[in-house]
């Protein structure tokens, strides 16, 4: 069958499919309280065309009528049932993947999602005119798991595709031909604009073009430092990915020059809106602004519907195809270049009773089939022949400053690095004296940590800490080491941190012997609430998780200007774990690297690259990684001390009452005096 026979098919299916949806808008055939279900969502599904009002294709998902939508799985469970409302919650959320479908033009992609409507219309169409009971909630269930099985290989090859395979330039094509005198532009990409995202993107279309030069080059030069200073070969790489938010098309554009002048072509795709392979973490690829976040959240185990060993195994099964069939564009692929922002409001999740959630069984297969995914990934693409590059950036919704703040946060983003190196080598070596670190809370912060350091065989070649500087993780700022798991004991207690884009108020974490022994919060009034909301959102179902990093965030320029704005709350992980120390749980840094040696500015190799729980890697891979890696930080206010001790048991203060005091470092406190 030839390329353009296929075609042909396909539009006959979406003009069949997209007539019959247009007459079920009008169809009175199916009984209440479902008629009204398929109509709405037949007049959604018909709503979406590129010329569409952008606020009328997200309007029904936003904040404000979210408790009269179908996407809100509550909503659905009182309007058509208990037991039917969470499917069709669920079908109508992946309905709403027509978006990018339709805007995109993936005509195939929008001939399933009419077909998967259809379908279900025409179960309860074909009950209601022969006169047999309408199907029931576990045939609705059927219709949507059998199309979820279906369609996985087609799903899951065509993301990875989009993934590897730069000839996919919808985005690339958009930034480098935007005219960015207007913002037309933001509008033919079908992601949710607000008013913030035209004051965000009028605002960067206006800088200076040396100003939009210079921060693309801290961008890129990060990049390839990564690179350098880890000493792989670029020179064998012909891709990079860009995930951005719209509003900075035109640092992309010079970002894609950048890169092309290092020979790398840039893959940009949309975040995922398809339920089997949605990330599980925030933005993954472009997106727009956030239409509604509890949206998101309810949906989150949507695949509770499927989620089988069956699954899991023709999950991987088609990965491995997939990876194989572009094994060339996969060693070509350098490794992602993220635009991070921050400013947007905070977001608490509320508890969805209706929402569909994995069974404990379920979980299992999801944990299991995560690290498999990620091994099947680490054969492709190496760690160890890839790099990235992170910067974080703040976007209008941060309020009346927001410009203020942009310019203070490039002037972080590009501080001295060999400035920051060399004060932060008196922090290292001091660290490498000990065999313990002490961290105490102050003004009512109760954190009372032990650190257990891994021991250095030769002082004079190796180090324990690494000196972080800003090459791939902007801004420069922290010192890090992976800690022995063996001694690390006691509580971790934080105020007001967000993690994973959620607010977590009062969080304290036991650890014993490195591992989470017990973790609370303060979000709920209901307790089982708040270790629900733990479990899913820190130790991501995993009954413990490591003491994977600990690091002494270095940048007070950084943390006097969250101070001065008031912006302690909306700063990204990326900058304000480098306001303080911080503490990660996951996997370490050196996840799948463990092996490769890595090195400091001054020469010595860094060794502490794995604990306890990552060595299983050399006996039972399928446990040693958790795939997720989420940093606390512990903020100087709140910070009463930091001390190295030795094995002699006397002690190095480094930090007391929140400021530096270990000589060699007192410029940190400048910025703080001022």
């Amino acid at each position: 069958m030839t390329e353009q026979t296929d075609r042909e098919l396909i539009s006959e299916r979406i003009d069949a499919s997209y007539a019959r949806i247009a007459e079920i808008a009008g169809e009175r055939v199916v009984p209440e309280p479902f008629g009204t279900f398929f109509r709405k969502t037949a007049g959604f599904l018909l709503l979406v065309k590129k010329d569409a009002d952008n606020r009328a294709l997200y309007e029904d998902i936003l904040p404000e009528n979210y408790a009269h939508s179908y996407g809100n799985p509550d909503y659905a469970a009182e309007a058509l049932g208990a037991d039917y409302g969470p499917y069709f919650s669920a079908v109508y959320a992946e309905l709403r993947a027509i978006i990018p479908a339709v805007f995109e033009g993936d005509d195939e992609d929008r001939a399933i999602l009419y077909e998967l409507f259809v379908e279900l219309y025409s179960a309860f169409e074909v009950a209601q005119n022969s006169g047999d009971e309408l199907p029931s909630a576990k045939s609705v269930k059927y219709i949507f798991s059998s199309w979820l099985r279906d369609y996985t290989p087609f799903f899951v090859r065509k993301t990875l595709r989009e993934q590897l395979d730069p000839e996919f330039s919808y985005f690339t094509d958009m930034v480098m031909n935007a005219d960015f005198s207007s913002a037309e532009y933001l509008y033919k990409c079908g992601e949710y604009i607000t008013e913030e995202t035209l004051r965000t993107a009028a605002y960067v279309n206006s800088l200076p073009e040396e100003e939009i030069a210079r921060m693309a080059e801290t961008f890129s030069e990060g990049f390839r430092r990564g690179f350098v200073n880890a000493k792989k070969d670029l020179s064998a790489k012909r891709t990079v990915r860009l995930i951005y938010v719209l509003g900075f098309e035109r640092l992309m554009r010079k970002m894609i020059e950048n890169f092309r002048e290092m020979g790398l072509r840039p893959l940009i795709m949309r975040d995922q809106a398809h339920l089997l392979v949605k990330p599980s973490a925030r933005r993954t690829g472009v997106t727009g602004a956030l239409p509604n976040m509890q949206f998101d959240y309810d949906h989150r185990e949507d695949l509770a519907l499927i989620m089988d060993e069956q699954y899991a195994s023709a999950r991987k099964r088609v990965q491995k195809e997939t990876f194989e069939e572009f094994r060339d564009e996969a060693g070509w692929y350098a490794g992602p270049a993220y635009l991070e922002v921050f400013g947007e409001a905070p977001f608490e999740p509320k508890a969805c009773r209706a929402a569909l959630h994995l069974t404990d069984e379920q979980n299992q297969i999801s944990l299991s089939l995560r690290s498999d995914l990620m091994r099947i990934q680490q054969r492709y693409i190496p760690s160890e022949k890839r790099s990235f590059s992170i910067m974080a950036l703040p976007v209008a919704d941060i309020g009346e400053h927001f410009e203020d703040i942009f310019k203070d946060t490039i002037a972080v983003n590009t501080l001295d690095n060999d400035e920051y190196a060399r004060i932060q080598q008196n922090l290292i070596d001091a660290l490498d004296e000990g065999t313990r670190v002490h961290v105490k809370g102050a003004a009512g912060n109760r954190t009372d940590l032990m650190v257990a350091l891994h021991p250095l065989k030769d002082p004079d070649r190796e180090t324990i800490f690494e000196n972080c500087v800003a090459d791939v993780n902007i801004p420069v700022g922290e010192v890090f080491t992976s800690p022995v798991l063996k001694g690390t004991n006691g509580t971790l207690h934080v105020s007001h941190v967000f993690l994973n884009g959620y607010e977590f108020r009062d969080l304290e974490i036991l650890f014993e012997d490195g591992m989470i022994a017990r973790a609370d919060c303060g979000n709920f009034e209901n307790e089982a609430e708040n270790q629900a909301f733990i479990r899913e959102n820190i130790l991501f179902r995993h009954p413990t998780l490591t003491l994977g990093e600990f690091a002494i965030g270095t940048n007070t320029t950084a943390y006097v200007m969250s101070e001065r704005y008031g912006i302690g709350a909306l700063m990204p992980i990326l900058i304000a774990e480098k306001t303080g120390p911080h503490f990660a749980v996951g996997d370490t840094c050196y996840s799948y690297e463990e092996d490769y040696r890595v090195y400091n500015p001054d020469g010595k190799e860094i060794v502490a690259r794995e604990n306890e729980h990552s060595a299983l890697r050399k006996t039972e891979p399928e446990k040693a990684y958790y795939g997720c890696h989420t940093d606390i930080t512990l903020p100087y206010e709140e910070l009463g001390s930091i001390t190295v001790l030795r094995a002699d048991g006397s002690g190095i203060p480094l930090l007391k009452d929140g400021r530096f005091v270990l000589p060699g470092t007192e410029e940190l406190n400048k910025p703080l005096m001022k």
